[in-house]
């Protein structure tokens, strides 16, 4: 029988459905990866008008208050001075499941936040957890399938989702994360949120620092066992958003405090880490967290559909002093996110209350399409560049240039010297107590077990005893145990 050959939706074979097309080893994706592009933009219409992950959520409006001076390192002008408040909204969501599932489940959470800043809206988009399963955005289609109900049983099956973790060695750190205690959260309230990938901020000097968000929960930290939550579930299937609704309206307002690691731009090529691999993260002993302020939710939406299902958070809404870094994930979202909400929402999105720019007014030449509300004037121009005083570009670059160098092509994730997939999987699983230790093998061997072929579930051992010897064969006497059974 002859090989399947992979092709575009032209017909064109794909030579790597690994890696996204790069300037150079290092560099940003490029534009013309007309593969990437097609998948991510197929991917974003599979479904309507649910969106395609992210769909159950629920949301909050609040402020952000800055207590600490970062402006040596950021000219953000919500961040310009302490004691400065900005209003937000976030959006807190599971990810595999549709808009019918339950709150209290084993899957990350999205913690999206829109600053409605006066130089326009920030929208940092991450997840309570501080790493993601891939480091490659053409790899995110087929992730979500393989965590997506399956065509023909139309359930969550392991056999897809082990599977593609079996083939996916860059996972084992976020697998460790989900399977762990951290896995279920109590509620929105009791967890973490972090903007997993790597941003770029740019201070009045021009010099350039990478960054990592994290919101630390000012509630602490609570979770469910997996008992725990199915009885929730059985009680309340829609737990967290009836937490975070009683407790907003009886002014019990939920806070956390933001820190950031900051690298000079300098260190980044040297680094120990690839700092743009969203499977790493950076330990607190070399870049230790800096204190920016607090988050605070005081308010909750009067219609969950008009503010909740509607906002939209597009990770390449950034504002001068914030922007890129070449993180493959990050670079595939700037344009992922926005299509889908095109898509799902329509071209004028941005027009909708929740989406408009409040303490900035948005002024530009797009005109026209579905559900239109901003027309300007009778005597408004709709291009660029004119003689009738329409508004102009500024010639400030939001953020200082990244250099590139190197071939255009697909390459794997440049390695650092202490790249690997399984060294910081190891680390954290090192770190845990014994109780700890002894209830994410309970929890991993649970799923894995219920594989049906024998060589998948060999390839996800190997990956567990890669990253720890002992990690390794607790799984794996778990799983054998099980099967047994």
């Amino acid at each position: 029988m002859a090989k399947r050959v992979l092709t575009t939706e032209s017909g064109a074979p794909v030579a790597d459905n690994q890696n996204s097309a790069t300037a150079g080893a290092g560099g940003p994706i490029l534009l013309q990866d007309q593969h990437l592009l097609e998948k991510l933009a197929r991917f974003n219409r599979e479904r309507i008008p649910e969106r395609v992950v992210h769909a159950r959520g629920s949301g909050a409006y609040g402020y952000f208050e800055v207590t600490d001076d970062v402006t040596g390192f950021t000219r953000a002008d919500f961040l310009s001075e302490v004691g400065k408040r900005t209003e937000t909204f976030i959006r807190f969501s599971t990810v595999a499941d549709s808009l019918g599932g339950a709150d209290a489940v084993r899957d990350p959470r999205g913690f999206a936040l829109k600053f409605y800043t006066n130089k326009g809206n920030y929208d940092l988009v991450g997840n309570n957890t501080p790493v993601f399963f891939i480091k490659d955005p053409i790899k995110f289609p087929d992730f979500i399938h393989s965590q997506k109900r399956d065509p023909f049983t139309g359930k969550q099956e392991p056999d897809n989702v082990w599977d593609f973790w079996a083939h996916s060695p860059e996972a084992t750190h976020q697998v460790t994360w989900l399977m762990g205690d951290r896995g279920i959260p109590a509620s929105y309230r009791h967890m973490n949120g972090y903007g997993s990938h790597t941003y770029q901020w740019t201070n009045a000097e021009g010099e350039a620092f990478f960054v990592k968000y994290h919101f630390k929960t000012n509630q602490g930290v609570r979770s469910l066992s997996g008992e725990q939550a199915a009885e929730l579930v059985g009680k309340d299937a829609n737990s967290h958003q009836t937490d975070l609704l009683q407790a907003i309206e009886r002014g019990v307002n939920p806070s956390w405090t933001l820190h950031v690691q900051v690298m000079p731009a300098a260190e980044a090529a040297e680094y120990r880490f690839n700092p743009f691999d969203l499977t790493k993260v950076w330990p607190h002993s070399d870049y230790p967290l800096q204190r920016v302020g607090r988050l605070v939710l005081d308010r909750n939406p009067d219609n969950v559909f008009a503010e909740v299902e509607q906002a939209a958070f597009s990770p390449n809404n950034f504002v001068p002093g914030i922007g890129p870094s070449p993180d493959k994930m990050l670079q595939g979202r700037l344009f992922a996110y926005a299509d889908a909400h095109r898509y799902r929402l329509g071209v004028n999105h941005t027009q909708l209350p929740v989406n408009a720019p409040r303490a900035a007014e948005a002024d530009n030449y797009g005109r026209d399409g579905v559900h239109a509300t901003r027309y300007g004037s009778r005597h408004d121009k709709n291009y660029e560049p004119n003689s009738y005083a329409g508004p102009a570009q500024t010639d400030a670059a939001l953020a200082a240039p990244l250099a590139i160098h190197g071939w255009t092509g697909t390459y794997e994730t440049p390695a650092h010297t202490k790249d690997d997939d399984f060294f910081q999987a190891g680390e954290l699983f090192r770190l845990m107590s014994e109780d700890e230790k002894g209830r994410l093998v309970a929890t991993i061997a649970g799923g894995l077990s219920q594989v049906t072929r024998d060589d998948v579930i060999e390839k996800n051992l190997a990956h567990f005893h890669a990253a720890d010897a002992d990690y390794g064969k607790r799984v794996e006497e778990a799983v054998r145990a099980l099967r047994e059974d």
